[in-house]
């Protein structure tokens, strides 16, 4: 068993690829770098007490961006190089890069530069390459263009470092942390920088800027960092000049914002009254995995090849728990955000409608059938194909739904099919499979047909495949496609009967759709109202029934057959499926973000309308046991079923199980490998 020491250790999040970053907007004090000095330290202080890595400060920020004229007096100048020399001995003790803007001479002229400091060394120094010389700008004025410095050396006092746009800077003891460094304008141009430097290998991109605010400019700000992390794959720090600057002619709004992979991770308020940092971790191993799967990113690298230097650093991040400043979703198909999840389920349920359209369409068959349990999964694919039938100008009595009653089919859900069927207006059908099921069993000689109550999988997967098989034949007989409704989370586990059985149909609508959205689709389609009312009562009673496959007879007084109780909660295991699928990590990464995900009911978002009865949480044990059972399905056994599995439309951005798309795996694979790392590097407290 796991001691407490690996516990701790296992929480740490620089143990799973994470690094702690932040984008500082201290107080400015204009022309007196040793009062900016003392306002930067503060800072790195602060950052260091937080376990920040990186620290990245505004253009300038040791003189103020907006003194003009002032910045070619020596008296400033020589200040600013004292002011270094007071942060680098200063910084001794830190773990942070701090990463800060100085006007710096060198060989003759003034540079606008980025100074990369860290432990008591001088890192670096990054010149900026555009100035921008229009409207209020006057850069050429007073600096010269970094462009032209590559290979070259700044002495600073006594300190002598690499200078130069051409730098940058990794972290030995921190795989995937790269850092490079540009400079306000740098990013406004159609090739910045950070693109070159992102193609050689820098992870995160910082942007030390000042930028005064006008009206609607920081929409355009956050426009062009967002989508430059996206186009880098990369981390980007954006940090703007805020109060102290010189408001003679300009204001400034102090914007400091951090993204990854074009997603916002956090963002400080704007026209703050004092210093203020925003603060994020950010995935390194994320980025890698991506850059990885993009091979179009290594592409572009070897049209555009760029030399760069890089100067090795040494963090030496804390062991323990530091906390997690981080957002994570408990589920990861399924956004929070009340917006974004309305205009997820708007796409979702019209990628689905749109996909069988379009197969009918093609087909010129002009009948479905389809089987309706009155589970989420039936329900969901049936609500789609009476829109695609709508938008097909077909009568929706050309769908001949039909609901197949077994030995466990209950009231409560065959009430809610039937009902659901009327509403819409379907051929509503009832086919009892149990005398048919009767005889295979007699015929396989199976103990139930003797009166036992021998409840195996043999007798389960003969009302599955019947099921199926009826729905098949009488698709021959109508003329008709069956219309298959298992979900991406049963492909995922291999909880689906194959061949004959609900693994097969003529196309799958639900394919890839995770079972922890399909809630959510079925809920935005009563927002909507896309249905009269007696269609909406029906869908949301069906909301409030628990998923069970309904194969195995229950006793008075006993619950109902439970598919989580068995495969595990699939709340838990869309998470896991996520993880594994989009981003390849290691099971131990998937837990630790399990963990901060699912540890409290009470911490972070729950999606808009989730029934607070349904809100649980899970513990590291926990966790730990349903990954293991989720790795052993998913890995395991299951892949031969998906391999051969039908046609049906990739929905979710997480990604598809079809072997024609996003998952390509052997079907005779194991699962040794993800279970031995889970079993080392996840502990049991």
């Amino acid at each position: 068993m796991a001691s407490t020491l690996d516990a701790l250790a296992f929480r740490s999040l620089y143990r799973h690829g994470f690094a702690r970053i932040a984008a500082c907007v201290p107080r400015c004090t204009l022309a007196d770098p040793a009062a900016n000095a003392s306002a930067v330290l503060q800072m790195a202080e602060a950052a260091q007490a937080r376990s920040i890595a990186l620290a990245v400060f505004p253009e300038l920020a040791l003189s103020g961006y907006s003194i003009d004229d002032l910045l070619l007096q020596d008296s400033l100048l020589d200040a600013v190089v004292g002011a270094v020399e007071t942060i680098v001995a200063a910084s001794a003790g830190l773990m942070p890069v701090l990463v800060f803007g100085a006007p710096l001479r060198h060989e003759r002229r003034i540079y606008n530069t980025a100074v990369v400091v860290q432990r008591g060394r001088l890192l670096g120094v990054v010149p900026k390459v555009h100035l921008p010389n229009y409207r209020e700008f006057y850069e050429h004025r007073w600096f010269a263009s970094g462009s032209g410095t590559e290979g070259g050396e700044i002495a600073i006092g006594s300190h002598v470092a690499p200078f130069g746009p051409d730098l940058l800077f990794a972290a030995e003891d921190l795989p995937g942390f790269t850092l490079h460094a540009e400079i306000c304008e740098d990013v406004w141009v159609p090739i910045p920088p950070s693109a070159s430097a992102a193609l050689a290998g820098a992870t995160v991109l910082a942007n030390l800027s000042a930028s005064n605010i006008t009206i609607a400019k920081a929409e355009a700000r956050r426009l062009l960092a967002q989508s430059q992390s996206a186009r880098c794959l990369a981390a980007y720090l954006y940090c703007a000049a805020g109060v102290g600057e010189s408001t003679t002619d300009l204001a400034w709004d102090g914007q400091a914002s951090i993204f990854e992979n074009g997603v916002v991770l956090a963002e400080t308020e704007r026209f703050p009254a004092a210093e203020q940092m925003a603060v994020a971790d950010i995935d390194l191993d994320l980025l890698r995995q991506e850059r990885a799967r993009m091979g179009t990113f290594d592409d572009n690298r070897r049209r555009n090849p760029a030399s760069f230097r890089t100067v090795p650093l040494r963090l030496e991040p804390p062991e323990g728990d530091v906390g997690f400043e981080r957002k994570v979703e408990r589920f990861p198909f399924v956004p929070a955000d009340p917006q974004r999840l309305s205009q997820d389920c708007y796409e979702g349920y019209n990628i689905q409608v749109a996909g069988v359209a379009q197969r009918l369409r093609a087909t010129g068959i002009k009948r479905a059938v389809i089987g309706v349990s009155g589970g989420l999964d039936s329900t969901q694919a049936l609500i789609v194909l009476a829109r695609a039938f709508d938008t097909l100008g077909l009568p929706r009595s050309d769908i001949l739904a039909y609901t197949l009653p077994g030995f466990a089919t209950s009231a409560h859900t065959k009430g809610n099919a039937l009902r659901l069927m009327a509403a819409l207006g379907v051929s509503q059908h009832e086919l009892d499979i149990r005398p048919a099921a009767r005889q295979m069993l007699a015929d396989l000689e199976h103990p139930f047909a003797r009166g036992e109550p021998v409840y195996d999988i043999t007798f389960e997967n003969v009302q599955a495949g019947l099921r199926t098989d009826y729905l098949f034949r009488l698709a021959n007989q109508r003329g008709a496609l069956v219309i298959g409704t298992g979900d991406l989370s049963e492909l995922a586990l291999g909880w689906c009967t194959y061949g004959v059985g609900d693994q097969m149909s003529h196309y799958n609508v639900n394919a890839g759709v995770p079972k922890t959205l399909i809630q959510h689709l079925i809920r935005w389609v009563i927002s909507a109202k896309l249905f009269d009312d007696a269609v909406l009562a029906t869908l949301d009673a069906i909301l409030r029934t628990e998923i069970s496959p309904e194969l195995v007879p229950s006793k008075e007084g006993e619950a109902p057959q439970s598919t989580e109780a068995q495969i595990g909660p699939y709340e838990l295991q869309d998470f896991n499926l996520f993880y594994a699928l989009r981003h390849g990590f290691r099971p131990s990464k998937v837990a630790f973000l399990a963990l901060r995900a699912w540890e409290e009911v009470a911490r972070g978002s729950w999606p808009p309308g989730f029934p607070a009865e349904r809100r649980h949480a899970y513990d590291l044990p926990q966790i730990r046991h349903w990954l293991g059972v989720f790795l052993r399905r998913y890995f395991g056994f299951s892949q031969f079923k998906r391999s051969a599995m039908p046609n049906g439309p990739k929905v979710a951005a997480g990604g598809s199980l079809s072997p024609r798309g996003d998952w390509r795996a052997p079907s005779d694979g194991n699962a040794r490998i993800w279970l031995d790392e889970l079993e080392r590097n996840v502990p049991q407290l």
